[in-house]
């Protein structure tokens, strides 16, 4: 059943907290750039995630891992310069608040400051408690990652599904439990069995995004490249491909070489 919308002119935490206390399900995308920001939210995203996804589509590493903080304030910088509406959150890097919450503390600092953006996020439970309640005490607003954490990709050693055992289930609940009991004003699931996403996000007051965590959570983010189409070699199940820019895109560079070529372009009409 679709749920009426409110008209917001500004999405703030509060307002998904609002969201998901009126049933209405909470759209996120990823977006690294302005132009892309920038389109994203004219379309009336609520959320945008400045993931550090940036390391695999912007400069095409293999991992999350190496991109850093200084990378993630530059590409920060420029959505929030874009957004007129959503809610912009921006990743923690690897390495910058997972062992030191003093350090977890500065990096959140800068990327406040420094990029204009309203909130961070940080991949993981009650290891990293301590860090993100030095970030709250702050004021810092922090969404919490639980799931498939790719910053641990060397310790998981696969992308395949977490918590399907029951041993990490329980964590994972309590971990999301402890999330909201300290703070946080929502959380990421990714890559989960649905019925145990489902009873996360009813187990909480706090809004939970899903990506690959099946319909029965608050929301939902894909990241942006996927989703038009600009990439093609991942085609996870949870994937929804509402464009295919890459073939769009790879067929109208081809003309415009073909027509360079022949001399076609620029005509008569396209010089001075």
């Amino acid at each position: 059943m679709s749920v009426a919308k409110k008209d917001y002119k500004r999405i703030t935490t509060k307002s998904l907290i609002e969201m998901k206390s009126n049933g209405e399900k909470i759209s996120m995308l990823t977006a690294y750039d302005y132009t892309m920001a920038k389109i994203v939210d004219s379309a009336g995203i609520d959320a945008i995630l400045v993931g550090d996804s940036a390391s695999n589509v912007m400069a095409g590493h293999e991992t999350t891992l190496p991109i850093t903080l200084d990378q993630m304030i530059y590409h920060a910088s420029s959505v929030v310069r874009a957004v007129d509406r959503a809610l912009v959150i921006v990743d923690l890097p690897f390495g910058t608040y997972q062992s030191d919450p003093k350090e977890a503390l500065r990096s959140s600092i800068r990327i406040m400051k420094e990029s204009g953006a309203h909130a961070v996020k940080l991949e993981g439970g009650s290891e990293i408690k301590d860090s993100i309640k030095r970030i709250l005490n702050a004021g810092i607003p922090v969404m919490g990652h639980l799931g498939l954490t790719p910053q641990s990709i060397y310790k998981f050693g696969t992308y395949t599904v977490r918590a399907k055992e029951e041993a990490e289930a329980e964590k994972l609940l309590e971990d999301a439990k402890m999330l909201e009991k300290i703070g946080c004003f929502a959380v990421v699931l990714e890559k989960i069995p649905s019925a145990l996403a489902k009873k996360v996000a009813e187990s909480i007051s706090i809004p939970v995004i899903g990506i690959g965590a099946g319909s029965g959570v608050d929301g939902q983010v894909l990241v942006l490249h996927d989703m038009i189409g600009m990439t093609h070699e991942f085609s996870p199940r949870f994937l929804r491909r509402y464009m295919n820019l890459y073939d769009d895109m790879s067929k109208a560079i081809g003309n415009y070489v073909s027509d360079v070529k022949s001399q076609d372009f620029p005509n008569a009409n396209e010089q001075y």
